[in-house]
């Protein structure tokens, strides 16, 4: 089935059923955050527009990302937070956004519990990136990123503990983690699976 802006509003209007956590060793107190999986229409295919982070940061430094961060007390919502953070971040207008759904919580081993919002960016719109959050804004097409063929499973030992995550390298980009996994819970949903 192509992929398509319809697809895309047709799958995400249902209610989410949980696909469970995706690392290993979650701890028990979770940080609430929330991120925009930006979704661009563009005429030539689906796209998707990704973060690197600048590499001086506490938490995830250098890293690919989607655009995101802490909820906030007095943020309503985690589809709130998601588009706060991403105007805070890379300067895309909530105009801009048409807002589809949610992706199932993404639980990191870092502690955070992730509100996945999943929205549709329309062209034309200008990026204003946080020098300070992020190095770099682009993007890869949805195509490659929900095709199983490029979803690796790779682990690492950290503090003891063997962790395993899914990682999508794409011309020089290592995607990999929480950005990763959420998009194969992306790929599970679209795909029925």
């Amino acid at each position: 089935m192509p992929l398509s802006a319809d697809l895309l509003r047709r799958r995400l209007a249902g209610p989410r059923v949980l696909h469970g956590v995706e690392e290993d060793a979650v701890p028990q107190r979770l940080t609430l955050a929330a991120v925009l999986v930006p979704i661009v229409d563009r005429p030539e295919g689906l796209t998707v527009l990704l973060t690197q982070r600048t590499a001086h940061l506490n938490d995830h430094a250098g890293q690919v990302s989607f655009p995101g961060g802490r909820c906030e007390a007095e943020d309503p919502s985690p589809v709130f937070t998601a588009l706060r953070e991403t105007e805070e971040e890379i300067g895309l207008e909530r105009s801009r956004i048409e807002v589809l759904g949610l992706l199932p919580e993404y639980r990191t081993g870092t502690g955070f519990s992730v509100t996945p919002v999943v929205g549709l960016v329309r062209p034309p719109f200008t990026l204003r990136p946080d020098s300070f959050e992020v190095a770099e804004v682009f993007e890869t097409p949805l195509s490659f990123l929900l095709d199983p063929a490029n979803h690796q499973r790779h682990s690492m030992e950290i503090g003891g503990v063997l962790r395993h995550y899914y990682a999508m390298p794409y011309e020089g980009y290592f995607i990999w983690g929480a950005t990763a996994g959420m998009l194969v819970s992306l790929h599970r949903l679209l795909s029925g699976e």
